[in-house]
């Protein structure tokens, strides 16, 4: 579906750029879609842009230093912060208007942002999907040596010698880690073009992503390594959508928390897919969520 608008707002001396699909304010909430990564772009969840057919409003816009928004490569660890991308968050709510009427959809690194964004309780938000997201990146990374247990040996020996060697920018390395993406992240074959996007883009411009989350999604040696929501998880007080693939990087003890400390939570388990639901599983995928928004009404 083409967007009613597109561009960029201010963000400090900074801009985020965001695209609009659908009429804003127009009697129903606006879904923003809150990226993954950190770092990544919004090609990825463009297939969202689908609620706005039926009604609801979509917001996607590319976090600070990523996509459109404006690229800061020469910044360091104590920039790329939450709390600037909570900032970030509240900021384009304001500037588009819809701050006193709006549902969060987090996909991955965004879904914990927006629990933690939900957790402050602001009046406006009206619900929050957290899809494919760990609730504690401990967790996550405990649960990352699981997940890589089950690799082919010779694939978990590549991937062990060139992260001792400190080599990850490797060619070799780069092929054994599509081994597990194609397990856990996107079981598609090939690739759906949104997602290739999203991924060549974070390819190339890794900044965020390197210094925040590491190399790639299994090796997380980044700021955010001991960060978790666990504990303001119980402050959320909106209606909340769970979602999470069977193979998904995600996995099922990673998603756990939400499901027992948010107060009022759903979880829709996609049974054939991994990071990805929306674009492995569409058809099944749309149903959960407009059934979700419709019971927001």
């Amino acid at each position: 579906m083409a967007p009613t608008s597109k561009g960029t707002i201010p963000f400090g001396p900074y801009r985020t750029w965001h695209r609009v699909t659908g009429r804003l304010r127009a009697g129903r909430p606006a879904v923003v879609v809150v990226h993954g990564g950190p770092g990544s772009t919004h090609d990825y969840l463009l297939p969202l842009c689908a609620l706005a057919e039926r009604g609801w409003p979509v917001v996607h816009y590319d976090q600070l230093g990523s996509g459109g928004s404006t690229h800061l490569p020469d910044k360091g660890p104590d920039f790329w912060t939450v709390q600037l991308f909570l900032d970030e968050l509240d900021n384009l709510l304001t500037k588009l208007g819809i701050a006193d009427d709006y549902v969060l959809f987090g996909q991955s690194w965004g879904g914990m942002l927006s629990a933690a964004h939900a957790a402050r309780r602001p009046a406006g938000l009206r619900g929050l999907v957290i899809a494919n997201s760990p609730a504690s990146m401990p967790t996550w990374l405990s649960e990352m040596e699981v997940l890589r247990a089950q690799l082919p040996p010779d694939v978990q020996e590549t991937l062990r010698r060139h992260e001792a060697a400190g080599t990850t920018d490797s060619e070799e390395y780069f092929r054994a880690s599509q081994v597990f993406h194609q397990r856990h992240v996107c079981r598609l074959d090939p690739w759906p073009r949104e997602y290739t996007a999203t991924f060549l883009e974070l390819r190339d411009n890794p900044t965020v992503y390197h210094i925040m989350n590491g190399p790639n999604e299994f090796h997380v040696i980044g700021t955010l390594r001991d960060w978790s929501v666990e504990d303001v998880l119980p402050d959320i007080a909106v209606p909340t959508l769970l979602i999470s693939g069977r193979y998904d990087e995600a996995t099922l003890v990673t998603v756990q928390p939400f499901h027992d400390r948010i107060p009022d939570v759903r979880w829709e388990l996609f049974e054939e897919s991994s990071h990805v639901p929306h674009l492995e599983e569409p058809e099944h995928f749309l149903k959960v969520m407009t059934d979700y928004l419709d019971r927001l009404l």
